[in-house]
């Protein structure tokens, strides 16, 4: 039997949680790679001699621009990949080539408007997203950069949700893990040895990234993935895409507002407190990936199972596997909540050892991570609406917790109560009042999704 038989007998058969764990634990180490790409650059940038910390929160502006080039990625992967793999469950390979062909036509079109969009509009994007005239140098230095190689992220980060579709997540660890070890030894070459700073980091991650999609691509375009990139199917057929769209749309509201939530953030910061209070928010959204990834590495090794056994009808397995889902996300924030509120400054040492910053952070950390334990529970519902093809709850969900709570908080919290403090207290808030509005719903609609 051929490896990629096994993968989807498995997804069918095999013990749920061994099966979690053989599949999980690859995509955990996926993201927590990719990860890396982001936390290197700001670890090396934030140790910068002399210009360290405004070289870092300049990076920190442009973080608005890299979620919503990542976002599309995942309207395209992660909107396609789940019904692939219901297809897959119902014995329709054919439709779910026809998928993968139409992501992969979609995403080339997003990379190149992207591009063009992003190059002409950087500058006022960037002050609008919070730069001061001491750290936009430095934002315009990376994101100059790293637009040229949109076309990659797009590929390696969008094609490599269809490597993990089909129950494959080694081989979608190994395309993200080529990247980021070719990003952790290029970027000390370019910023320090060649002296190109902030640039040379950007550089750095689009020659990885540029590798990393050369391997997704070559990897579904082989005979080792049960999904195969074939020409005929390369283009926008206007059914499939819709499709795509109406199960992407939430992926993508869920990353692109993160952008949004940032420019609220960043903007706030900048009016109540200044430059030093932004940098506060790139410390902490770089920790906070070092919590989320994770999870939704668990989550999105997990989904395969769900989506396999949905489109197969086997209901119970797909309950199964969320309850055990469940288990594990919450007990992943859980820990991480306790460790950051008992330990903030050495984890802003990581980034930056300016002692102002560190203090800041010190403070402020504890309460903007308050609430994270239970968001362990929103990704869990989150991605099992997700793997159920169920496209209009996604979208609500993915609204809620950034656009319908965090948001206007993050703008009504500093101005009622006259603190910058405010702001930070609108992130635990929210993550509390949306993981118990997701579960209740989740609860709400299992009988009726998984009969008995």
């Amino acid at each position: 039997m051929s490896q990629t038989h096994r993968s989807e007998e498995a997804l069918a058969s095999a013990p749920i949680g061994p099966l979690m764990v053989k599949l999980a634990l690859p995509a955990v180490a996926a993201q927590l790679i990719n990860m890396l790409y982001n936390i290197v650059d700001r670890i090396y940038i934030g140790h910068i001699e002399e210009v360290g910390r405004e070289a870092l929160t300049g990076l920190g502006v442009t973080f608005p621009i890299l979620m919503l080039i990542s976002a599309f990625t995942a309207f395209a992967g992660m909107g396609g990949a789940p019904l692939a793999s219901i297809h897959l469950g119902a014995g329709d390979r054919d439709q779910a080539e026809k998928i993968l062909g139409s992501s992969t036509a979609l995403l080339l079109v997003l990379s190149a408007v992207l591009t063009v969009v992003f190059s002409i509009l950087k500058e006022p994007a960037l002050m609008a997203f919070g730069a001061s005239e001491d750290t936009i140098g430095y934002a315009l230095d990376y994101i100059s950069v790293y637009l040229l190689g949109t076309v990659f992220v797009q590929l390696a980060l969008g094609l490599n949700a269809y490597i993990t579709a089909q129950g494959q997540s080694v081989a979608a660890m190994a395309s993200v893990l080529i990247g980021a070890v070719l990003n952790i030894l290029l970027d000390p070459l370019f910023i320090f040895i060649l002296r190109m700073g902030v640039r040379g980091a950007a550089l750095a991650t689009i020659l990885s990234q540029g590798v990393s999609a050369c391997w997704v691509v070559g990897f579904l375009c082989s005979s080792r993935s049960g999904l195969r990139i074939r020409l005929k199917n390369i283009r926008l057929e206007r059914a499939v895409v819709g499709k795509i769209a109406a199960l992407g749309v939430a992926p993508f509201i869920m990353q692109s507002t993160e952008s949004l939530v940032t420019v609220v953030l960043n903007s706030g910061l900048q009016r109540y407190g200044g430059d030093l209070y932004v940098g506060t928010i790139t410390v902490m959204q770089s920790v906070m990936q070092m919590v989320v990834m994770p999870v939704q590495g668990i989550t999105q090794g997990v989904q395969p199972i769900m989506s396999y056994n949905f489109g197969a009808r086997n209901y119970q397995r797909v309950r199964h596997t969320f309850r055990l889902l469940l288990r594990t996300t919450l007990t992943v924030t859980v820990t991480a909540c306790v460790l950051v509120i008992l330990f903030p400054k050495p984890l802003a040492l990581i980034f930056n050892d300016n002692r102002e910053l560190v203090e800041l952070v010190g403070r402020v950390m504890p309460v903007f991570f308050a609430g994270i334990w239970a968001f362990g529970a929103q990704m869990a519902c989150q991605v099992a609406f997700m793997a159920m093809g169920q496209a209009k709850t996604s979208l609500f969900l993915a609204l809620l917790r950034k656009v319908i709570l965090l948001i206007p908080l993050a703008i009504l919290l500093p101005i009622v109560t006259g603190n910058v403090m405010g702001i930070y207290v609108a992130e635990p808030v929210a993550d509390v009042l949306a993981s118990a509005t997701t579960l209740t719903l989740f609860l709400r609609k299992r009988k009726t999704l998984l009969p008995e």
